[in-house]
């Protein structure tokens, strides 16, 4: 299956009330236990992978170590692939999807935290302009890469609750403009919360989820388009993992 056709298999997947999951990956034992247990895409974690390769998360690799690793996982398994490449690595939008592309992943996460410029956030005007770049990349391409444009609003400790969701929701409905397929108010709002954002925003609304913790009908009903485990997968194969070795310590 060409680039482009692994593409437009993931695009259709994002269906609001009937989300696609995609377990959150960060080497190739990861992915094809994923695809293994029937998922037939995948995403790929910042954190995760920061973790598995020792480093800190929140652009503690370059865009090269990055995908790198994103390579590797394309490699070993026949799905398309979404990567979250933070908050673009300080790189051109071109540098971007180029890089994406030739390791092999059709689908790019953005978020609004610049990690390189002391975890500022980036206007919605700012951010949208980073998202219309990656989109005219993309189209210059021939590849219609399927971007899920994220927020960080909900979960900074320097917005004042009573202005998170307003905020979120304006700057991802700037995103949507600007030529994303999928919006991404990180954190975990709850039901209620889900539906407060899907109701007011233009497009598929992503959302991550705890597999251990959050029902995936509930998510369902909320309205949700795409879920996805950002750390929680790989943090409850960690606990799990020191339960089984505690008594051969």
């Amino acid at each position: 299956m060409s680039l482009s056709e692994m593409a437009e298999k993931l695009l259709a997947m994002h269906r609001p009330g009937t989300p696609v999951v995609l377990p959150t990956v960060w080497d190739a034992w990861s992915a094809r236990l994923a695809v293994e247990a029937g998922f037939t895409a995948l995403s790929i974690g910042s954190h995760p992978v920061a973790e598995a390769l020792g480093s800190p998360d929140n652009e503690g690799l370059t865009l090269d170590q990055m995908l790198a690793q994103v390579a590797v996982i394309t490699r070993s398994v026949d799905v398309p692939v979404s990567a979250d490449l933070e908050s673009g690595y300080g790189e051109s939008p071109g540098r971007i999807v180029d890089g994406l592309l030739a390791a092999g992943a059709v689908g790019l996460n953005l978020e609004d935290t610049v990690h390189g410029e002391g975890s500022r956030l980036r206007s919605a005007t700012e951010h949208a302009e980073l998202i219309a770049g990656v989109r005219r990349a993309a189209d210059a391409a021939g590849v219609h890469v399927v971007v899920n444009a994220r927020t960080d609003i909900l979960v900074r400790p320097d917005i004042a609750d009573e202005e998170r969701f307003d905020r979120a929701i304006a700057q991802l409905v700037a995103c949507a403009a600007a030529g994303a397929d999928v919006l991404y108010p990180i954190g975990l709002p709850g039901p209620e919360g889900l539906r407060r954002l899907v109701d007011a925003l233009p497009l598929p609304v992503s959302t991550v989820a705890r597999p251990y913790k959050e029902n995936p009908a509930e998510l369902a009903a909320a309205g949700v388009g795409r879920i996805s485990f950002g750390p929680f997968w790989q943090r409850r194969l960690g606990q799990l993992s020191k339960e089984l070795l505690e008594p051969w310590r």
